[in-house]
């Protein structure tokens, strides 16, 4: 989602940003550089903590034992979707390209949908009371400023 399609829409080749002096570019590609590394850095520590924290993987052929709510879970119900998003508009702003603004419009759209169809009632049935505390303490998409502090003692 945040490298082949990305590649595929663009080849990652650089284009200009018509209309925008020097240093503003220069500005917008360093924002971008950025976002494409936080992003990456969020999704990498999210899998691990599904490893470590909830015993399992993301992926639904190895889903987690445990609900997991430590490190940025706390924060943000979804940051590895998050982490995602903000890798592709980084790219976006990185390669000057606005044709990936719209593919992180369409996969936004597409990942809330799985996450509101598939996901949300999946941690409902696998987790009952425990997910239901942690959905309403903790925002989907906009991260929390503050950590949750519920949990069952999770880091």
């Amino acid at each position: 989602m945040a490298v082949l399609v990305p590649w595929l829409i663009t080849g990652w080749r650089v284009a200009e940003l018509p209309g925008v002096i020097g240093w503003v570019t220069g500005a917008l590609r360093g924002l971008g550089g950025g976002l494409v590394l936080v992003g990456l850095v969020v999704v990498v520590d999210a899998f691990v903590r599904f490893v470590r924290e909830g015993f399992g993987t993301p992926m639904p052929a190895a889903p987690p034992e445990h609900l997991v709510v430590g490190g940025l879970y706390r924060h943000v119900r979804n940051p590895m979707y998050v982490g995602v998003l903000a890798a592709i508009l980084g790219q976006a702003l990185l390669l000057g390209r606005f044709s990936l603004i719209w593919y992180a419009a369409a996969a936004f759209a597409a990942t809330f949908a799985f996450v509101r169809l598939h996901e949300e009632p999946t941690l409902r049935r696998t987790f009952g009371a425990e997910y239901e505390e942690y959905r309403a303490a903790v925002p989907g998409w906009w991260p929390r400023p503050s950590p949750w502090r519920g949990g069952a003692g999770r880091v």
